[in-house]
């Protein structure tokens, strides 16, 4: 639907700011749209430069995640007063009017519009009350906009896939996203060339569920990393988050036999109790799930596996915590992301009871977190002494140079610029202790 309110001046925007939240699905699309709107002849402004135009791509994957797109939105109006503020992204699908009567948003953009924005340009208006909208309803987005980060980053992010035909009963991306649709195989080999014309290295396939890739080609995401294997110049690809029942042996023994498709998995396993399994609705057990990271261990030792993990949903009894929390103890991970349980309106875990107090949920994910530390501290020491091939990555300025291994362990070395975005062997020291972030410390291989 498109809502138009205001019939203020048009306006002829020349400086624009970019602003995105959540997943780096979202960071591949906005610079997808900063790329068409310079083609338009509208520019990135430079930092502390003030913009005529705000684009913010915002999340909604918590009533956290709602919180600071809200926060984000004002902050940034603030910022650059009388520009033309535009909000996209799954909040603003979600919650069109909620964006909408925010005090300086122009004009509201839904998940099937984004990939449209330039369309809306010629008729975008300061508007002095309520701002516009564009939304189509989740059940009739079909269309599938192509996306690949191109900013300062060193890795690259190729949209794959997007929308969800899972609707487990927490979650909301089905709604905010539409159902599961992709990009054929031709063309996102012709984007992965482009990447490695622009002397790209690394690329990381991205999208809600990756390995439900096919739904609208006929074809299927081992068809795919086949055919991008065979793209020459690409030194690394990783695959962002693939569902356990999606995750075949096939494909962990290709990325095993793969020079190009690295040993990092991140996989959501959401919960280590079955029964809470059921009661969000997932489509495995914990013993398919365990099945999986063995088969991964044993022909991939190495392997960076990363695992989403939910705490306190809604019927999560003290019981099936412990359940959880035994079960990751046990299995051979590398870290843990762990989220709190949101309460998201119009999903089906509404009905399930009891509902865990905000101050347990919190409790669980301290627990989990810590969990978390060990085994990534104990992932880590395992590689010291190794020598691995690290991509360098643009360090801040006076900053020293780092960098992540191929099995994704964060490495640092005294800074050299002819470093940045080379893929080097390094042999891998102690920890960095002075660091937030956990780091190794390297020297470069001989």
């Amino acid at each position: 639907m498109f809502q138009h309110v205001s019939d203020s001046r048009i306006l002829q925007p020349q400086r624009a700011a970019y602003y995105t939240l959540g997943c780096k699905l979202n960071f591949a699309e906005t610079s997808t749209i900063g790329r068409l709107l310079e083609e338009r002849g509208i520019h990135r402004a430079a930092n502390g430069e003030a913009a005529d135009l705000c684009i913010i791509n915002t999340c909604s994957v918590t009533e956290l995640a709602d919180k600071k797109c809200r926060q984000t939105i004002r902050r940034i109006i603030r910022r650059h007063p009388g520009a033309a503020v535009i909000v996209t992204g799954c909040y603003a699908q979600l919650k069109p009017d909620e964006v909408a009567h925010i005090e300086g948003v122009d004009l509201v953009l839904g998940a099937e519009e984004k990939g449209k924005i330039t369309e809306f340009l010629d008729n975008l208006h300061k508007q002095q009350g309520t701002g516009d909208i564009a939304t189509t309803p989740s059940k009739e987005i079909r269309r599938f906009a192509p996306s690949c980060s191109r900013g300062d980053r060193t890795r690259y992010f190729l949209k794959v896939q997007d929308g969800c035909d899972y609707f487990c009963s927490y979650c909301t991306i089905p709604f905010a996203r539409g159902r599961s649709r992709n990009g054929s195989i031709a063309d996102l080999v012709r984007q992965a060339e482009e990447v490695v014309e622009e002397g790209g290295r690394e690329i990381v396939l991205t999208g809600v569920n990756i390995g439900d890739f096919g739904r609208s080609t006929g074809e299927s995401f081992y068809d795919l990393i086949c055919a991008l294997d065979r793209v020459e110049g690409i030194a690394r690809y990783r695959i962002s988050s693939l569902e356990p029942d999606l995750l075949t042996d096939e494909l962990i023994d290709f990325v095993a036999a793969s020079q190009r498709f690295v040993p990092h998995f991140h996989i959501p396993l959401q919960s280590g109790s079955d029964e809470v399994l059921r009661l969000m609705r997932r489509r495995y057990d914990t013993a398919l799930f365990a099945d999986k990271i063995v088969h991964i261990r044993r022909v991939m030792p190495d392997a960076f596996i990363g695992v989403d993990l939910i705490v306190g949903m809604r019927g999560e009894t003290d019981t099936f915590f412990d359940e959880s929390a035994t079960f990751v103890e046990n299995i051979d991970l590398s870290q843990l992301h762990v989220f709190t349980y949101s309460e998201r309106p119009g999903t089906q875990a509404l009905r399930i009871t009891p509902i865990v107090p905000q101050e347990v949920r919190h409790e669980r994910c301290r627990q989990m977190l810590e969990i978390s530390d060990k085994k990534l501290r104990r992932f880590y020491s395992s590689q010291i002494g190794k020598t691995r091939p690290v991509l360098f990555e643009h360090p801040a300025k006076g900053a020293p140079m780092h960098g992540f291994t191929d099995n994704y362990v964060r490495v640092e070395l005294p800074f050299d610029k002819s470093l940045v975005n080379t893929i080097c062997d390094v042999k891998i020291g102690g920890f960095i202790e002075k660091n937030d972030i956990p780091t190794l410390q390297a020297t470069l291989a001989i």
